[in-house]
Order: C-alpha cells, then structure tokens, then sequence
C-alpha cells in the first residue's frame, strides 16, 4: 500500500516504513506527525484518486529530526557594471518516518 501526500508545496509518494526528507515542519523530534492532504492511495485493488484529496485517508508519521542541508553557492553579478554579490543558503528540512497509512 502506498499514498501520494502534500506538504511544503511538493507531493511524496511514501509506504510503510520509508525515510523522506521534506519541508521544514513546526514540530520536535520524536513527536507524531498526521498528513491529511493524501492525493491518491493505491492498494492492491486499484488506485484511489482524490479530487482534490482523498476523503477519510490520513497518513501518521514520526519525526526523526529537523536538520539544514547542504551549503549551495549563490553568485549573481551584473556583467560591465562591477556588481557583484556572493551568498550561501542551507534549505532546512525535516526527516519523518511513515509509520501507518489509513485509507
């Protein structure tokens, strides 16, 4: 059993058992978790597609840890004009385990 799932403005297909790093969560570690927007659940008789989301199906997870990424280079410059700048950014995430999907 898998499920399609919204958050952070990104859709994640997740089963039982899965690691997934997605969008920064307001929440401690070793807390729970509950996705109520589930775009689509596929079982082993077909394939449930919520319109915009599947009425009744939530999916639990557990917090493992909030955490930053990796540093990226960010250089923008204007060619002619001696206008230069140079920045870092470290996109922070949180890492949940899914736990249980309820159709």
């Amino acid at each position: 059993m898998y499920a399609v799932i919204e958050t952070g403005g990104k859709q994640v297909r997740v089963q039982e058992g899965d690691i997934v790093f997605i969008e920064k969560l307001n929440a401690e570690a070793e807390s729970a978790v509950t996705f109520d927007k589930v775009v689509a659940v596929g079982t082993d008789d077909g394939i449930k597609v919520g319109v915009p989301y599947v009425e009744g199906a939530a999916v639990t997870a557990k917090v493992l840890k909030n955490g930053k990424g990796k540093k990226i280079t960010v250089f923008t410059y204007k060619p002619k004009k001696g206008q230069k700048r140079k920045m870092g950014h470290r996109q922070p995430y949180t890492q949940v385990q899914i736990e249980s999907i309820q159709a």
